[in-house]
């Protein structure tokens, strides 16, 4: 089976494509309306697109809404390093500032949720709030796994096992879009599994995964996230992130979210000293943007009129 190029990712719509140089690669965006900047970050094993219904809602409300393919994802560059928290979260203050804009709401999903925290931490100077889906706040995820009860452990077996043996989560995730269904099912709520819009995003994200190397590219955050612990550079990255959240956090998470379970994310207030606010979606799962679409559009729209 050939791999697709990276146009299967320039899907149309009211939006335009861009290409923005930011921390010395070539980040692809997708841009609809004016106004102040909202920049959107998807997660694993999605691209932009995930934000398809928030890029519209946001853009008709009044923002300059902003989708970016992560590094590794797309149509962005796929380097053969840089895939450490660190790195990937300047990638986004740098396109803050390439894009015109002295600051933006920073709205993040699953791995991008987790680079919402660390652009919060790292470069508040380009943060005026953020919102965050479907993820924990760093600290909190890893004290969570590591927890004696073991029950987060159990959900991350994915990133902690499957996804750290060499070529084996790269085949899985490529080779016929059966594992990407299966992590589908595993991660999302009831009322928006085996629908029809359901099954067509799968079968997207199945796609767009087999861009070569994506597959690839995607599993290194978490190769890093996992052998970093003991080294220099990921007891950096942890005395970094001690340093509270002095920016406004919404967290909008699934009670039916199998990846990053509720008790997890709800502890990650500990590390907010500015205004925090949680909010529980019932029967959704790890992927409240296309579970309830309008719920979330409305929440980020209130959200970002707060700042």
């Amino acid at each position: 089976m050939s791999s697709p190029d990276d146009s299967v990712v320039l899907v149309n719509g009211p939006w335009t494509h861009r290409t923005i140089r930011a921390n010395g690669i070539a980040l692809h965006v997708v841009e609809a309306g004016e106004g102040p900047l909202v920049l959107l970050l998807h997660g694993m094993p999605t691209f932009w697109w995930t934000w398809n219904r928030q890029l519209t809602d946001l853009a008709d409300a009044g923002y300059r809404a902003v989708a970016v393919d992560l590094r590794g994802y797309g149509a962005s560059d796929k380097t053969p390093r840089g895939y450490d928290a660190t790195t990937m979260a300047s990638d986004i203050a740098q396109l803050v500032t390439a894009l015109g804009a002295r600051d933006a709401v920073i709205v993040g999903t699953d791995v991008g949720g987790l680079l919402a925290w660390t652009i919060a931490a790292h470069h508040p100077q380009v943060v005026r709030r953020i919102a965050v889906l479907g993820a924990a706040h760093p600290l909190r995820l890893r004290s969570a796994i590591l927890s004696a009860h073991g029950a987060q452990r159990h959900a991350s077996s994915y990133a902690l096992t499957t996804f750290q043996v060499p070529r084996y989560g790269e085949r899985l995730l490529s080779r016929d879009g059966v594992f990407i269904r299966q992590l589908f099912d595993s991660w999302s709520g009831p009322r928006w599994r085996g629908t029809p819009n359901y099954v067509s995003a799968v079968r997207r994200y199945a796609e767009a995964i087999r861009i070569h190397p994506t597959a690839h590219c995607s599993l290194e955050f978490f190769r890093w996230a996992v052998r970093s612990l003991p080294r220099p550079d990921g007891r950096a990255y942890a005395a970094s992130m001690r340093q509270p959240i002095t920016r406004p956090v919404l967290q909008l998470h699934g009670d039916f979210d199998g990846c990053v379970l509720p008790a997890t994310a709800q502890g990650s207030s500990r590390h907010v000293s500015a205004d925090y606010e949680w909010q529980l979606l019932i029967g959704v799962g790890h992927f409240p943007q296309h579970e309830v679409p309008e719920r979330v559009s409305d929440e980020l729209i209130r959200w970002a009129k707060l700042g």
